[in-house]
């Protein structure tokens, strides 16, 4: 066959069965904007147990956590042990906790392949296309950090790979490599000669799970189409062109092994899935009791919105993104005086590409599900403030470039160490010895440097922009729409004198994943920028009268303004500068009990090391210790992010605010009254519901198996191009997260991995009428990648958890339903 000739319909089957190969690996962000997501996400309309057991063959990842971390969630009290004692035994097992375990620990001692030898053994000739595809994968996706790019990108990877592989000693002067066609299409035909066509899915998967990491980077930033992609291309198929040459030149045989006739579940996969089942069981059979006792409790008394409506002004109300992290604080900021909080996604509704007043590039400021609509840009207001501004970016530039060029220039860089090393040295030591005092530094520094807030408003009034472009703010009506949805998904009926919007983001040094810390609504970005755009929306006079068209009645004096929380430190700063003078005394009070929140929540989160610290007793030793952490370079972990992960309760704040959720569980606010159609409703089932379930899937296979689908240690971490890390120097990028986010110490998790349980206050009937018409959502309960419970207010506050097919089984506070017990047809008919 002549490479050259590809007709159109090989080149169509070739493409579809790229396609549909590359579903088996999961996206995977830049590790500045790193965007948690499920790696097993292709897998999705897969019940969880096939899909774990298909990506196993695929990836060589475990799919459920090891007997000893079982051992110790049972000896701990985490998982219930007459509720497992059932579970087993409903599943047909005879034996005993301890024998099961006992039998899953004898099949893991026999997974682990030996690494001895690995050092002197010769690489395979797979791994030899590895390293080479790496180093020139590495060159081309760089995104700004490598000194010397790869030639010919502006042509695309195949084209720039054609160029330097005649270059290269490291490859074999054989085979397709030798003289690759011009099309990529063309390449990859040619090495399928050999191979029937019903088996070229089968060699791209295997070829795509050789590196998951570069195969998900490059299918995120074809996806995306930003200005890196835009300016060097990369397809799927162009990489897949170039790693076949290479196969082909190192003469890798391509054939799959045999597929076997349908997915097979290993037998201690089924024991490890009963214990899962069990731990789940025991943690959301405990905050369902918690939330549906609440409800009860709680019925038509002040503020329980979903019942009854709720009278008097509260001194002020912030709205927090759903973050696990913003659950401490929430309770601490109550804590101090007549606020409400509620919980919102932290894009805060409005699906943008934001650009900061001096940024190079925008960020897309929504979660990866949705794609941005609008684009929203800093407009400079004070032209003092503004030149101050300037002036400190750009000595800070020059002096960077300056000793950028001194370090990397081979006829300066010797003398530049030897002329700056002291300095260097002070500073180091300085970082490491006295982190606290670092911080203090650069907080005097930064507020000595006008904020983009203080010169800058967001530019969210409708202007023209560039054809084809995403259209510049946004037009009266569509800032109403998303001012009117933010009120009616969380069911809101009365306003405050101060509204803020709470966006939140972590400060870390020394830290290539600190973007992991940051707000995941906002892919990965601060969530200060999205505050900031909705309180503009907000407070503008045209947006106040369509509100009030819509029924909500914004009082005159309300007044909105943004907030970030920082997570690493819990310090709240509030972006107050179009605060009028009449509400001073609002704003200096709510200062103060921020202030006193932040001491609350920091003593909790810190624990002992903080209340060991020689800064002072209780909350401000807190507070001293997490800004050390802050400024700490040498801290691998500076706070916890979103570990523990494992509900997400939505429904009206009420129901959680007298409770001590432990950080753990996602929480929207939504009122099931104020909603009669269910529209906002299904807005958090398909949008919030779906990421906080890839949030969770991220904790979950990256703490199962953090070498398949983590990142293993920060310490032996090498940053790559500005995209990702590797363990060592050099092969597949890692992709999940570090250890340091989820293990307490070498031999003790910190996350514990279990599957996102959903728990909902309204009436079922309404939820069974939203998953009836959105199928990927009811897929994925189905197929067990989470689970949910619906806490119906209608029905006597009684609980009913989703089986499967639409099917409810009712679970009373006396617990007649256990997993395994069998369904009601329908709750209606209960």
């Amino acid at each position: 066959m002549n490479a050259e000739s590809t007709t159109e319909d090989d080149a169509d089957a070739i493409g579809d069965a790229i396609e549909t190969a590359a579903t088996a690996v999961g996206s995977v962000w830049p590790v500045h904007s790193f965007v948690t997501a499920n790696p097993l996400a292709g897998f999705e309309d897969r019940p969880f147990d096939e899909a774990v057991s298909r990506a196993a063959d695929l990836l060589g990842g475990r799919g459920y956590p090891r007997a000893a971390t079982f051992r110790t969630a049972l000896d701990e009290g985490r998982i219930d042990a007459d509720l497992l004692d059932e579970t087993l035994t409903d599943r047909g097992y005879e034996a005993g906790p301890e024998a099961l375990l006992d039998r899953l620990e004898s099949a893991e001692g026999t997974d682990e392949p030996s690494d001895a030898g690995a050092a002197t053994r010769p690489d395979s000739d797979a791994e030899r296309v590895d390293r080479v595809l790496t180093k020139w994968l590495s060159a081309f996706l760089d995104e700004g950090r490598a000194e010397w790019s790869m030639p010919n990108r502006e042509a695309g990877f195949y084209d720039a790979f054609r160029s330097v592989a005649q270059h290269d000693d490291e490859i074999p002067d054989r085979g397709l490599a030798a003289d690759l066609p011009a099309s990529p299409t063309a390449a990859v035909e040619s090495a399928l000669e050999p191979y029937p066509d019903d088996r070229w899915q089968s060699i791209f998967e295997a070829q795509f799970a050789a590196l998951p990491g570069w195969t998900g980077l490059l299918k995120r930033r074809a996806d995306d189409g930003g200005a890196w992609q835009s300016a060097y291309p990369i397809t799927l198929t162009g990489y897949l062109a170039a790693r076949l040459a290479l196969a082909d030149a190192f003469g890798v045989d391509l054939a799959p092994p045999a597929e076997s006739d349908g997915p097979v579940v290993d037998a201690e996969d089924e024991i490890a899935a009963a214990f899962l089942s069990a731990w789940e069981a025991t943690y959301r059979d405990a905050l369902v009791e918690r939330v549906a006792a609440e409800s009860e409790a709680r019925h038509g008394e002040r503020g329980a919105r979903a019942d009854g409506g709720a009278s008097g002004r509260p001194d002020a109300q912030l709205v927090f993104c759903i973050d696990t992290r913003s659950e401490v604080i929430r309770r601490h900021v109550e804590a101090t005086g007549d606020y409400e909080t509620h919980g919102y996604a932290g894009f805060f509704g409005v699906p943008m590409e934001y650009q900061g007043y001096d940024d190079d590039v925008s960020i897309d400021a929504c979660p990866p599900i949705l794609d941005p609509q609008h684009r929203v840009a800093e407009v400079p207001t004070d032209d003092g403030a503004r030149a101050s501004r300037d002036r400190w970016a750009r000595a800070r530039e020059a002096a960077g470039e300056a000793i950028e060029t001194l370090r990397s220039n081979p006829a300066t860089a010797f003398s530049f160490v030897e002329g700056a090393g002291s300095g260097y040295g002070l500073a180091l030591a300085a970082r490491t010895l006295l982190p606290a005092r670092v911080y203090d530094l650069l907080s005097t520094t930064d507020d000595a440097v006008p904020g983009d807030h203080e010169f800058c408003e967001p530019g969210v009034h409708r202007r023209d922009g560039a054809p084809g472009a995403l259209p510049t703010g946004l037009t009266r009506d569509e800032k109403v729409e998303y001012a009117a949805t933010a009120f009616e998904l969380m069911g809101w009926e009365e306003f405050g004198r101060l509204v803020v919007f709470t966006g939140h983001a972590a400060e870390t040094a020394n830290n290539p994943h600190d973007s992991s810390l940051d707000c995941g609504a906002c892919a990965g970005n601060p969530g200060g920028p999205s505050a900031r755009v909705l309180a503009a929306i907000c407070n503008d006079p045209e947006v106040k009268t369509g509100l009030r068209e819509r029924g909500h009645d914004v009082p005159d004096d309300t007044v909105f303004l943004a907030a970030e929380h920082n997570t690493t430190t819990d310090e709240i700063e509030l972006y107050d500068g179009d605060v009028p003078d009449s509400h001073a005394a609002d704003l200096e009070r709510l200062r103060a009990d921020l202030d006193a929140a932040r001491e609350a929540a920091a003593a909790e989160r810190v624990g002992p090391a903080g209340e060991a610290d020689s800064a002072g007793p209780g909350g401000a030793a807190g507070v001293r210790e997490a800004e050390r952490r802050a400024a700490d370079w040498a801290e691998t972990r500076p706070e916890w992010g979103l570990a523990g992960n494992a509900g997400f309760v939505v429904g009206p704040r009420p129901l959680t605010s007298h409770l001590d959720l432990d950080g753990r569980a996602f929480l929207h606010s939504y009122d099931w009254a104020t909603d009669p159609d269910g529209t906002a409703l299904e807005a958090i089932l398909t949008g919030p519901m779906v990421v906080t379930q890839w949030i969770n899937a991220q904790y979950y296979f990256s703490t199962v198996d953090n070498a398949a689908y983590g990142s293993g240690s920060k310490v032996t971490h090498n940053p790559v191009g500005n995209v990702g890390v590797y363990q060592g120097n050099g092969g597949d990028l890692m992709t999940g997260l570090p250890l340091q986010s989820l293990m307490a110490d070498a031999d003790t998790a910190y996350h514990q991995p279990l599957r996102l349980s959903t728990v909902l206050h309204a009436p079922v009937d309404r939820v069974t009428d939203i998953l009836a018409d959105n199928e990927a959502v009811a897929g994925l309960l189905d197929n067990d990648w989470l689970s949910l419970t619906v806490v119906d207010p209608t029905r006597d506050h009684r609980a009913f958890r989703y089986e499967e097919d639409l099917e409810w089984t009712p679970a009373p506070a006396a617990a007649e339903a256990r997993p395994g017990t069998a369904t009601t047809p329908a709750v209606a008919d209960d």
